[in-house]
């Protein structure tokens, strides 16, 4: 299962996180700097969890930025007390509310692995003349190179190793931009036109849309 670093400040009791996280059948390490990771035989997490109820908002913003230089995946802890003064400047790749279920801690974990990683799988994805190569961010059609966004590329990811998988606006919505996102499914529509319009010509079609429902990409003949 997962390995968290769950970061506090140098006061902090993180006891009741750190238990959520073992009851979910996680592990962690507890810190109070990032640079702890660097040292000789630090286990490498897979995501890092803010306790928020220990750290102010300058610490922990300077966390997420190091978190994101470092492309690690990061949750804010946010407790439930403390959510009318939340910054959502402060951008982590999922935010969450404290005392968390075991379930929805590790539902979370998995989506900030995805928003950072992709879908656990092979890291070059290939369909007829698309290739992507989630290591690198590169995608070509025909050899040819083309330049997406990462929200583009996320989706193309996504729906380019579930072919013929339909997913609902919802869907998309929810595993892309996040639970909490406060924009509609139009946002969908519009990322995906704008996808549609680099990796698309004519003889090279790879994402349909399922009126009144949402989009799969086409399976490979």
């Amino acid at each position: 299962m997962y390995h968290l670093f769950l970061l506090v400040n140098h006061g902090g009791t993180p006891s009741a996180l750190a238990d959520t996280v073992d009851r979910a059948g996680m592990s962690c390490q507890v810190g109070i700097e990032l640079e702890q990771l660097d040292e000789n035989g630090a286990k490498q997490p897979d995501a890092v969890l803010l306790d928020m109820s220990t750290l102010d908002q300058p610490d922990a913003r300077r966390m997420v930025e190091e978190c994101h230089s470092r492309r690690l995946p990061v949750l804010a802890a946010v407790p439930r007390d403390a959510i009318t003064t939340y910054d959502p400047s402060l951008n982590p790749d999922e935010m969450l509310i404290s005392p968390v279920s075991e379930a929805e801690l590790t539902v979370r974990v998995q989506q900030a692995i995805f928003r950072v990683s992709g879908p656990s799988g092979p890291q070059l994805l290939k369909v007829g003349d698309l290739s992507i190569d989630q290591e690198r961010y590169d995608v070509t059609v025909s050899g040819r190179r083309v330049a997406l966004t990462y929200k583009e590329f996320q989706l193309l990811v996504l729906l380019a190793s579930n072919p013929g998988r339909v997913y609902t606006r919802e869907a998309l919505l929810s595993q892309i931009w996040g639970y909490d996102y406060l924009g509609g499914t139009r946002t969908v529509d519009v990322h995906i036109r704008r996808l549609r319009s680099k990796v698309e010509s004519p003889g090279h079609s790879f994402v349909e849309t399922i009126w009144n429902v949402g989009y799969r990409f086409k399976v490979p003949a």
